[in-house]
């Protein structure tokens, strides 16, 4: 298989607090991924590495089998699926379907969907970003004003806004339950900044769904 780069960063494996990509025998690397890899200082290991043959619970312990019940919150360590990170981590999945509902018009916010995934389960800073070109200042000015930008007031959707506007809609409402999901999962506030990137991920949607009313 030749990996490029977006399949190389889909799969960085964390182990032992480490970034880590593990290349099959055979497989491949484009000039572009190998690259990232290196400039991200990520470790390359041998595909047979990949294997986990012993489980650490996050409570303390070992395991040789990973129970059904259980599942991976990072590396080789496991948790109950009823662990908040795990919630967190599936209202994200449903954020990402809403969104892909939704089409190329919120492509922007899918890629910071994906990126709040990654970082949440690589331990990653999520950094600074703008949304379709806007600065957090300059959104919570469109998102509270919006009469004054776009000539739309605020508004509750209706049967007969159309297809368009109501998947973004209910992306919007996906983006809060996830925002909701990480202020559970990140109750002792580790994670702000992947709380505030999806504040504003949902203010970006609902940005979007004024546009679409006011055309």
């Amino acid at each position: 298989m030749l990996y490029n780069l977006e399949a190389v960063k889909a799969n960085i494996r964390n182990r032992d607090g480490k970034r880590v990509f593990f290349l099959g025998k055979g497989d491949q690397l484009t000039t572009e991924a190998r690259d990232h890899l290196n400039r991200e200082r990520i470790e390359i290991r041998p595909g047979e590495q990949a294997r986990i043959t012993q489980y650490r619970l996050l409570g303390g312990g070992l395991l040789t089998e990973k129970p059904e019940d259980m599942t991976h919150l990072y590396g080789d360590v496991l948790v109950f699926k009823t662990h908040p990170r795990i919630g967190f981590r599936g209202a994200m999945d449903s954020l990402e379907a809403a969104l892909l509902f939704c089409g190329d018009s919120v492509g922007e916010i899918l890629e910071l969907a994906r990126r709040l995934i990654r970082c949440e389960v690589m331990d990653e800073p999520v950094g600074d970003f703008t949304l379709y070109g806007l600065t957090e200042a300059e959104q919570r000015k469109r998102s509270h004003f919006p009469q004054d930008y776009y000539g739309q007031p605020h508004f509750m959707p209706n049967f007969s806004d159309g297809e368009k506007l109501l998947r973004l809609n209910q992306a919007r409402c996906a983006a809060r339950a996830a925002e909701l999901a990480a202020a559970q999962a990140f109750s002792d506030g580790q994670r702000p900044d992947i709380q505030k990137a999806l504040n504003r991920m949902s203010s970006m949607l609902y940005i979007l769904m004024i546009q679409e009313k006011a055309k």
